[in-house]
């Protein structure tokens, strides 16, 4: 290596720590070396942190220390040296009341491990929905080298010798036990055979979203999105990463010159080619608020309507991750974009090094049936529906690849619940007074009236209906869904009704107006009345009783923004790069 290229790298941030021969350099070198650490490891080699969400509480990321071991290889062939650190796990499968509510807190610890540390660069171990945004969202605000690697989906569920779905088999087996159409046992017997492999959910739910967003995102290598977790192959590219991180540290290509406005706008066409999660919505403002992207809810109307869905895949579809993997992964449905003139960003910049579209313009296509051609699509338009009206000030979405097209345009009579409680309390009484036009209706479920804003959208049908065969209904609340439903549901309703929003103001018996297509959510009461029965509600009444119990709520529910915002806290907004204050002991 010529003397010209050696004197261009970026000083390393570690040398900061390791580089001096004073006191300091001493201290540090000397701590870090009761490890059987030797000392030519110290001498101007690139210190890469693997940042692990490993966790037993967490089932899809519990094969992650072995991914962590391929990582290492990787960067010690590379020339660095890898230093592997624990942050906080916030799996979706087991944490109360959802991982959404820790979402900023894992995003606080990974953005002030990363800051703290003498690190030159890292390697986010990602899976479980909320892992990847939370990871990527804290990297963001220190803007170093940066690499994503994800866990990978489990293997195939199994029941009666046909494939099922994780996550989404759970709705559809629950909904056929309410109805009499399956048995208890029945359902019990699926139980052992959803989840038979590490991994996250095998259906295009909020993991296998969020990962796909990633990869087009650029901030993983190729096909990081679907390989399965238990495949040799992700080792493979666990290794290349690695290897990848420390020549990213040469270049100095830090996370700003990835994930830039065009870095964006692919993921948001791509979240429609998909079927991806509606919780992508959400994560992507977050991350993009991190970096310093302005990205708006209405960029998803204006760049992802009218993008069909190719991928045909559960809950919107009929395959599983494994078919995704074999017929070509993400890589191919980019590319089938890419041929259509329907990649808005084809030179965006990726962790490689290259475009997006040089990673992708030769990238096989074996399946035609789950990787669908454009002509012949699973959806003709799958882009996320944003809707307004006075009923969502500031939108609401609805994903139209899940939903009854019969339902994208629907007029009926709400049926309200006050919150999630209430729901359940009434939903399945034999005199609720409902019929199959309804319009379910939940309210304080959003970020501060259920403190993380849980997945309880998709509310299940009252059990009359279900027993008449009816399987789909207009719902509509200012909570999420998992990514694993399906239904014609409305979400993220903003304002929320804890926050004052007209939600708080439907009433039994109103008539409320649904058109996806054109995205209109319209409560049929004129501007008077609406504020006549909103000044009657106090909107702070059940956070305040939330927040008094001080901690880490009290901090959620004072600072969370809305979810047209992300849903972040409004001090971690911005990108603080990774400069920290000088210590000396």
């Amino acid at each position: 290596m010529s003397s010209s290229k050696t004197s261009s790298k970026p000083k390393l941030r570690s040398a900061e720590w390791f580089g001096t021969a004073d006191k300091n350099g001493f201290m540090y070198r000397s701590w870090m070396k009761n490890q059987g650490i030797p000392d030519h490891e110290f001498q101007g080699k690139p210190i890469i942190g693997i940042c692990n969400t490993w966790s037993e509480l967490t089932p899809c990321n519990a094969h992650f220390r072995k991914i962590a071991d391929h990582v290492k290889k990787g960067v010690l062939e590379a020339g660095g040296y890898p230093v592997e650190f624990p942050v906080f796990s916030n799996g979706e499968s087991n944490l109360r009341p959802t991982a959404m509510f820790t979402r900023n807190l894992a995003s606080m610890d990974v953005e002030e491990a990363i800051r703290g540390n003498p690190i030159d660069a890292v390697v986010l171990l990602v899976g479980c929905d909320k892992t990847t945004p939370a990871l990527l969202m804290g990297a963001a605000s220190c803007d170093i080298p940066t690499i994503v690697v994800t866990g990978g989906p489990m293997l195939n569920g199994k029941q009666e010798g046909r494939d099922i779905g994780s996550g989404t088999v759970v709705w559809r087996l629950s909904e056929e036990v309410k109805a009499g159409k399956i048995s208890m046992h029945d359902f019990m017997a699926a139980e052992a055979g959803m989840s038979r492999s590490a991994g996250t959910c095998n259906t295009m739910g909020t993991a296998s979203t969020m990962a796909c967003m990633a990869e087009s995102l650029g901030v993983s290598l190729p096909h990081n999105a679907a390989i399965p977790a238990v495949d040799s192959r992700r080792y493979v590219l666990a290794h290349l990463s690695g290897n990848r991180i420390v020549e990213m540290v040469d270049e100095d290509l830090r996370l700003s010159k990835v994930l830039t406005r065009g870095a964006f706008e692919n993921a948001i066409r791509t979240n429609a080619a998909i079927g991806g999660s509606t919780n992508a919505v959400i994560h992507l403002k977050a991350i993009a608020g991190r970096i310093g992207v302005d990205l708006a809810l209405d960029d998803w109307t204006r760049i992802g309507r009218g993008t069909p869905t190719l991928v045909d895949l559960q809950p919107s579809g009929r395959f599983l991750m494994e078919e995704f993997y074999y017929a070509g992964g993400l890589p191919a449905v980019l590319r089938r974009l890419g041929e259509a003139d329907r990649l808005p960003n084809k030179d965006a910049l990726t962790v490689n090094g290259k475009t997006l579209w040089d990673n992708v313009v030769e990238a096989p296509q074996y399946n035609d049936e789950v990787i669908r051609p454009l002509d012949n699509p699973l959806v003709e338009d799958g882009g996320m529906c944003v809707l307004h009206g006075n009923l969502a000030p500031k939108g609401a979405v609805l994903k139209p690849s899940a939903a009854t097209p019969e339902l994208m345009t629907h007029r009926g009579r709400a049926v309200v619940f006050e919150d999630f409680d209430d729901y359940k309390a009434r939903i399945n009484d034999p005199d609720l007074d409902v019929d199959a036009d309804s319009v379910l209706v939940m309210k304080h479920c959003g970020p501060r009236g259920y403190h993380g804003m849980a997945e309880v959208g998709n509310m299940g049908l009252p059990a009359k209906l279900l027993e008449q065969g009816v399987t789909d209904m207009v719902r509509i609340s200012d909570a999420r869904m998992s990514g694993t439903a399906y239904g014609t549901v409305v979400l993220h309703v903003a304002p929320e009704a804890a926050a004052g929003g007209p939600l708080a103001a439907v009433r039994n018996g109103d008539w409320v107006e649904l058109d996806a297509y054109a995205g209109k959510l319209h409560l049929d009461i004129d501007d008077e009345e609406l504020q006549a029965r909103l000044a009657e509600h106090d909107p702070t009444q059940a956070s305040r009783q939330i927040a008094s119990s001080g901690g880490y709520r009290q901090l959620y529910i004072e600072h969370v923004l809305q979810a047209d915002e992300g849903c972040d806290f409004d001090f971690l907004v911005g990108c603080r790069g990774a400069d920290v204050p000088r210590h000396s002991h």
